[in-house]
């Protein structure tokens, strides 16, 4: 899943080589945590939210086919 959630982002991002994803697991959910410069963040979280928004929603129905849960947090 952090592959999958890595291409996507360095996809839409102007410094993709500034982007830090990190995972945290904690038993059947799995928390990402994305760092991105300041300028980058609003294209990944696009008009009224619906690139974030469509992101999140491909990674849970990726970790529901493993029978997990994910979560994706933008950390400033």
């Amino acid at each position: 899943m952090k592959e999958f959630l890595e291409f996507i982002i360095r996809q839409l991002v102007e410094y993709p080589d500034e982007m830090m994803l990190s995972e945290i697991p904690s038993g059947k959910t799995t928390i990402f945590k994305l760092q991105l410069r300041q300028s980058d963040v609003g294209r990944v979280i696009g008009r009224n939210g619906q690139t974030i928004h469509a992101i999140r929603a491909l990674l849970a129905s990726s970790a529901a086919r493993h029978g997990q849960r994910a979560t994706l947090e933008i950390v400033e």
